[in-house]
């Protein structure tokens, strides 16, 4: 009867289906099926193997969510400002600048007459235009103020040179040019500002990057606590599965099913939330477009949009961030489960 007894009860609870009443694996496959008195009797689960809204559970959404959304961020800012630099230094790589330096005994009208006309001149050059004393003068008042004399000072007189459109003018030709037939006249192409703004861009980039892996190795951590504490509530039933012959993958299963539905819930609230406040940055831009602050933040930052690039990058976190929730639960249950072989 002890042999008899053990035999039926193997049989039994090879046919305990986890997620419903019906039977979905038998663990055993060459024990026969019991008969119907005997499977009337068995218990069953009305549950799932992971509660779906357990306490831990609802935390880890909000970490998630939280995760994604600074992670969101951290992508959209690092898009604005690849976008406003690449502005910049396209705008600025189609002017110089000449400097004609006082001095004394020099007519410094007539020195800025003639490096305009050589300006003029050079092949590749659209629009040469120079400034005058007053307005040179005006160029300092944002850092010296306003109502100060500088006659005395040697303020250079300064000749915006823009290139010509789909022009590439041979601009160390132009200085030696310059530099012969101009004296005192000095070219500055703003190489050294463009070097800075593409580092400047490439820290910002990398910063971002740094960011992203951060919150991803966060999320990896969180999701790691959130497996092993569900699996500890649940550690009776997983010892009984997995005495009775249920592998490990079964189980294993189980749990990154749960918890890549808890990602993409998580991921979709953060990600839906970095998306309406990009949207709506991008909306009140607009709005004060054409006032002075606008104007100052838009030759700053832009539009302050992202474009389709970045909502699709935004998305794409979504979708990382909840693959990479279920593979970590995968994989803490399988180092888990391991323990008991």
């Amino acid at each position: 009867m002890r042999a008899v007894w053990f035999s039926t009860t193997d049989a039994c609870t090879s046919m305990i289906d986890i997620k419903s009443s019906r039977t979905t694996e038998t663990v055993r496959g060459d024990m026969p099926p019991p008969p119907r008195g005997v499977a009337s009797l068995l218990p069953r689960f009305d549950t799932a193997l992971v509660p779906r809204n357990s306490i831990s559970g609802r935390a880890l959404v909000a970490v998630v969510a939280i995760m994604t959304f600074l992670a969101s961020l951290t992508s959209g800012a690092v898009i604005l400002v690849s976008q406003a630099a690449s502005e910049w230094q396209a705008e600025v790589a189609r002017e110089v600048t000449i400097q004609v330096m006082p001095a004394p005994g020099r007519d410094l009208d007539a020195t800025v007459d003639k490096a305009v006309s050589v300006a003029r001149a050079f092949n590749g050059v659209g629009e040469v235009q120079p400034y005058s004393k007053e307005a040179s003068s005006k160029l300092l008042e944002p850092w010296l103020g306003t109502g100060l004399t500088l006659d005395e000072l040697p303020v250079p007189r300064m000749i915006v040179v823009k290139i010509a459109p789909g022009a590439t003018p041979d601009i160390p030709q132009l200085q030696r040019l310059l530099a012969e037939q101009v004296p005192g006249a000095m070219l500055d192409d703003h190489r050294g500002w463009i070097d800075r703004m593409r580092a400047m861009a490439g820290t910002a980039v990398a910063g971002g990057v740094a960011i992203l892996l951060l919150m991803i190795v966060a999320t990896v951590l969180s999701v790691t606590f959130a497996t092993r504490g569900a699996m500890a509530t649940n550690k009776t039933v997983i010892e009984v599965l997995h005495f009775v012959g249920a592998k490990n993958g079964f189980i294993a299963g189980h749990f990154q099913r749960h918890f890549l539905m808890l990602g993409l819930q998580g991921g979709a609230i953060g990600g839906g939330a970095a998306i309406v406040l990009f949207a709506l940055a991008a909306l009140i831009s607009r709005w004060f477009g054409g006032t002075a602050g606008g104007d100052q933040t838009s030759a700053m930052f832009g539009s302050f949009s992202i474009g389709m690039a970045g909502y699709a990058a935004v998305l794409a976190q979504v979708v990382l961030i909840a693959v990479v929730t279920a593979l970590t639960s995968r994989q803490t249950v399988n180092r888990t489960l391991e323990a008991f072989d």
